[in-house]
């Protein structure tokens, strides 16, 4: 009779399976992406962080701490500016997570995989699609001449691609599509037999939704919406080739700032509205990085 094997230092049998101890090894597999991480990524905050919180003396050179990037960050145009992002990303979120959902769920219950392939192909297109492309291709469909507001003579109307309401269609065209890529996973992970169940015990459609399909998507769905909310806060190019400074949004002012467009020597806090924005995109990851854990947990 042969002698059980022993097992090596550094490994745990548990219910029949040898598990291996995460060693040194694995840490020095991360390395490189920790050290292209803190240069591609750490050194342009520790920058950012720097410039927002000192001063330089123009005559003596003498570099001091001060608040008042910040401070002036916080006050006037600048803090519209924030008030403006927050507001228009907030609504494109929305929206867009409300007609993402919608598609997500029209292409998950049908039955034809060519459609299924093709709005999936399609979403992931038009989500990557942006910047001064998308601003000339509204320019061009429904700006002031453009070809579908002569037809439907929608200027009539009262419409105006260049302000707060154009913007938000525009950016409904590539946070849309985001929101179907992101739903339709969890979607999927629905269980047929949660609603069989929920049949056989005489619940109705709604029930079923309110009781079991919502409260399991809800991480999913706050989890897009989150990354929604970052994709708009964070979208620069598009805004400036479309409404220039006519929309305060807070990466218009950042670029005037830097630039001296409005007033010379105002690059701290350009910088200062930089700091800004990592600080409320900090605290939109907080929110989705968990959301993301949980769904993933329950969807699994």
């Amino acid at each position: 009779m042969s002698a059980s094997p022993v097992p090596r230092p550094g490994t745990r049998i548990a219910g029949g399976t040898r598990r291996r101890r995460r060693g040194p090894r694995t840490g020095l597999a991360a390395l490189p992406l920790l050290v292209f991480t803190g240069l591609c990524f750490g050194v342009p905050l520790a920058a950012l962080l720097f410039g927002a919180v000192t001063r330089t003396d123009p005559g003596s050179g003498a570099t001091s701490l001060t608040g008042e990037h910040l401070a002036r960050s916080l006050q006037g145009p600048y803090l519209g500016s924030l008030i403006g992002s927050v507001e228009l990303s907030a609504l494109t979120a929305l929206i867009g997570g409300v007609l993402g959902v919608l598609i997500a769920q029209a292409v998950v219950t049908s039955r034809s995989q060519a459609l299924r392939d093709a709005t999936l192909t399609a979403s992931g297109v038009l989500a990557n699609f942006g910047g001064v492309p998308l601003a000339f291709a509204f320019i061009a469909t429904l700006g002031i001449s453009g070809v579908v507001t002569q037809l439907a003579d929608l200027g009539g109307l009262g419409w105006d691609l260049y302000s707060f309401t154009g913007l938000t269609v525009v950016y409904l065209y590539f946070l849309t599509p985001l929101m179907v890529l992101v739903i339709v996973p969890a979607l999927d992970g629905l269980r047929p037999q949660w609603r069989e169940a929920a049949q056989n015990a005489g619940a109705t459609p709604w029930q079923f939704w309110r009781h079991v399909g919502l409260p399991v998507l809800a991480p999913s769905l706050l989890g897009g919406f989150v990354l929604l909310f970052g994709t708009a806060f964070a979208a620069h190019a598009t805004a400036a080739a479309l409404v220039g400074g006519s929309v305060p949004l807070v990466t218009l002012k950042i670029a005037d700032a830097l630039s001296g467009n409005v007033l010379v020597g105002q690059e701290n806090v350009a910088l200062a509205l930089g700091l800004d924005m990592i600080l409320i995109a900090g605290l939109v990851m907080a929110a989705y990085l968990p959301l993301q854990r949980r769904s993933a947990r329950w969807l699994r």
